[in-house]
């Protein structure tokens, strides 16, 4: 069984920045949203900090947080 690899961290002493965490992303019941695999969709639920429930239309989703793949209209 192989382990995951560690994340890189930054030297102070390096001649490149450091890298920018993204900020993280807030829905609200009724926001609309664009997914990369499941197309437009509206947000019918939410877990705090865990995961939203989309509906796509054809289905409904629970879209796990970061939500890397999901941006709000």
């Amino acid at each position: 069984m192989t382990r995951p690899a560690a994340p890189k961290r930054h030297l102070p002493t390096s001649p490149f920045k450091a890298p920018v965490t993204p900020d993280p992303k807030h829905f609200a019941t009724g926001d609309r949203v664009t997914h990369d695999v499941h197309g437009l969709g509206r947000v019918v639920g939410i877990e705090d900090g865990i995961a939203v429930l989309v509906d796509f239309g054809s289905s409904q989703m629970r879209v796990l947080s970061p939500y890397t793949k999901m941006t709000k209209l």
